[in-house]
């Protein structure tokens, strides 16, 4: 952080004007600019935030900026302790103390009268909106984006008419989430420019967040008292107490029960949205998958309601979710109806968030090994969404070149570039348009390619290559990958910005091994699928031969058990599956048969590629005695490779 003596305001001024004058760093980065700031200016640049604007943007409708001031109740109520103590220390100080809500719009001010009046011209004032997506590097927007406190001193702000100030800001966090909710803000003219500023902040937030979390602790114990004090208290035993947020505030009788020991019902997390407008039949419909509710009473304090007790199934009365999930077949498409089969809790889990997705028009990312089936939870969002004739548009990212993705996503006018047909050509956001826009292998695309994307995605609207024409389009987007994007942030080979816009709900697609006697399900779906398309009797299986399926890891996950089904119907003359039936993979015994050798496995014989690496890995870990190194050599890859692979396939190193 800079002090009086350090920062020189030529130096910055030159800086910033270097800056906004190019479109790239490729000049060099600014000199003697501070690393937070120069990132908060790449940022606003990246958000087309105008280097030249004279004012922030202000809420104008009363009623809007009023029901936004009382959303935020609880919050103006633990800051007001706070501004009450600050206040006199301010009026002649040529200082003024902000609150901003968690889209960094002001919902209090207090301070100088005269600092107050000259906020207005640029709506430093009530109703002003200080995020970084509207207003560029600032003190409020930027501590927001970053969850950490920010100063930000004259021509370190990214909007010109914005320079004549210096401000510092300090997020402030919910006490039950820790999720950022607000900014406390102190702002002023550059003279009152103090390396403390931030150190007042930061401990006038800490204060708000020691009152928010004083007033949760009272707002339990009276919604507690109340419920205490009804006639259903003591007839229930499993409870769960929420307040008109819909987070928990209370559970009573739920750790017995694996099946409801889980974070949805854990102290502090959100569960329902917020109470008010919803009714009781609304109430139940809301509640995740694996909670059920078989009573309600709504909890009152001096009148108002403020909560809920929820009465839960006794987990004998729990209901059984069905096996399977069924997806009809698209207007117009030659296909049959879709069957999801599953019904251990990880399955049924992603499932339920796959039917609550199709309600919520929000973007969603499906994770999930390769072979987990993440594109049936793809079809399963767009045949839940009302339109039944909504187009589905799926684009494997990895299969398309970085220099044609482009044109495949947004489309191009004629001529955009040589070998562009006469006339261009839409492009599937165009053809998605009211319906789902499918991206598998999200983590493939390239890293220039992923800012036009959320550009995309934020403006509802693309342009055609070679076009500068606006085109709206209301998609429904659905990712999916396999791949850690997480880590492939850190790599640099992904935005952390589009991860979080495409990542609004993310599905956990579970592996094979992880689903239990899902397998024995899932066998008995394809054994029947292949029957009739064979026209022969189901394959029975020999107890052993289905012990050890159940203990195989499945590293190619259902499109292997699949491969695997359809196998025994391609090779067996009867109906009947014993151990030596099953391919070498799976049996592991490591004989040196004909049928079980290496040569074999990387024939082909096995149908399904993961599952030939994993078995060519296991035989060569044998035949080396465990060594890894010659291991490595044999199979003509590095050692990381290797580990990674025994890693991936859970296979045993002796």
């Amino acid at each position: 952080m800079p002090d009086n003596s350090s920062y020189s305001e030529d130096d910055t001024r030159k800086a910033w004007e270097k800056f906004v004058s190019s479109e790239t760093d490729a000049d060099g980065m600014p000199a003697k600019v501070r690393d937070e700031i120069l990132d908060s200016w790449r940022r606003s640049r990246e958000l087309g935030v105008d280097a030249g604007s004279q004012a922030s943007r202000k809420v104008i409708d009363e009623s809007q900026l009023f029901l936004r001031r009382e959303r935020n109740t609880a919050l103006r109520q633990a800051a007001s302790a706070a501004f009450k103590r600050l206040e006199p220390h301010l009026k002649e100080a040529r200082t003024i103390l902000i609150l901003a809500d968690s889209q960094g719009v002001i919902i209090d001010a207090i301070g100088d009268e005269h600092v107050l009046d000259e906020g207005q011209e640029i709506h430093l004032e009530l109703g002003g909106d200080w995020s970084e997506r509207t207003i560029g590097t600032n003190g409020i927007g930027t501590a927001l984006k970053t969850g950490k406190p920010s100063y930000v001193h004259a021509s370190e702000h990214f909007a010109e008419g914005v320079q004549a100030w210096t401000c510092a800001g300090a997020p402030i966090f919910d006490p039950l989430t820790q999720n950022v909710i607000g900014v406390v803000d102190l702002s002023g003219p550059p003279q009152i420019f103090r390396q403390h500023n931030v150190a007042l902040v930061l401990a006038a937030a800490r204060e708000i967040e020691i009152a928010l979390a004083e007033q949760k602790q009272v707002e339990r114990t009276q919604l507690l008292e109340a419920f205490l004090m009804s006639d259903y208290s003591r007839a229930h035993d499993s409870v769960v107490l929420v307040d008109q947020s819909g987070r928990v505030l209370f559970r009573r009788g739920l750790d017995d029960d694996p099946l409801r020991r889980t974070k949805e019902l854990s102290f502090g997390h959100k569960l329902l949205p917020k109470l008010e407008g919803l009714s009781d039949q609304d109430i139940p419909k809301l509640l995740p998958l694996n909670v059920e509710a078989e009573g309600i009473e709504r909890l009152k304090l001096e009148g108002v309601f403020r909560g809920a007790a929820l009465f839960l199934k006794d987990k004998g009365k729990m209901r059984q979710t069905g096996a399977t999930c069924t997806i009809k077949p698209r207007v117009n498409v030659a296909e049959g109806e879709i069957e999801i089969i599953g019904s251990s809790p990880k399955m049924v889990d992603a499932i339920g968030l796959a039917e609550r997705a199709a309600l919520a028009n929000v973007p969603v990312l499906i994770h999930g090994e390769t072979g987990v089936g993440k594109e049936l939870f793809a079809r399963l969002i767009h045949s839940r969404m009302p339109d039944n004739k909504a187009p589905y548009v799926p684009v494997n990212c990895a299969a398309i070149s970085g220099d044609l993705i482009g044109a495949e996503l947004f489309g191009y006018s004629e001529g955009a570039f040589t070998g562009a047909v006469r006339g261009g050509r839409t492009g599937k956001f165009e053809q998605a348009n009211n319906g789902v826009l499918c991206l598998d292998e999200i983590g493939d695309m390239p890293i220039e390619l992923q800012p036009y994307l959320l550009r995309a995605l934020e403006q509802r609207a693309i342009y055609r290559m070679g076009d500068n024409k606006r085109r709206p389009v209301d998609v429904r987007l659905v990712t999916m990958t396999n791949r850690d994007l997480r880590q492939e942030i850190e790599k640099g080979n992904f935005r952390r910005d589009l991860f979080y816009r495409i990542g609004v709900m993310t599905i956990e697609v579970p592996p094979l091994r992880e689903r239990g006697n899902d397998i024995v399900a899932l066998l008995d779906h394809f054994s029947q699928k292949y029957a009739e398309e064979t026209r022969r009797m189901p394959m029975t299986f020999a107890n052993r031969a289905m012990e050890l399926m159940l203990q195989y890891q499945w590293p190619g996950n259902v499109r292997e058990l699949r491969n695997v089904a359809q196998r025994f119907y391609l090779i067996k003359s009867d109906s009947f599956v014993t151990e030596r039936d099953l391919p070498p993979e799976i049996q592991d015994d490591f004989d040196d048969g004909a049928e079980d050798s290496l040569e074999h496995i990387l024939g082909g014989h096995s149908g399904d590629l993961e599952s030939i690496e994993a078995s060519a890995i296991r035989r060569a870990i044998s035949a080396e005695n465990g060594n890894l190194t010659k291991v490595a050599q044999v199979l003509g890859i590095s050692r990381p490779t290797l580990y990674r692979k025994i890693k991936r396939y859970h296979i045993r190193k002796v």
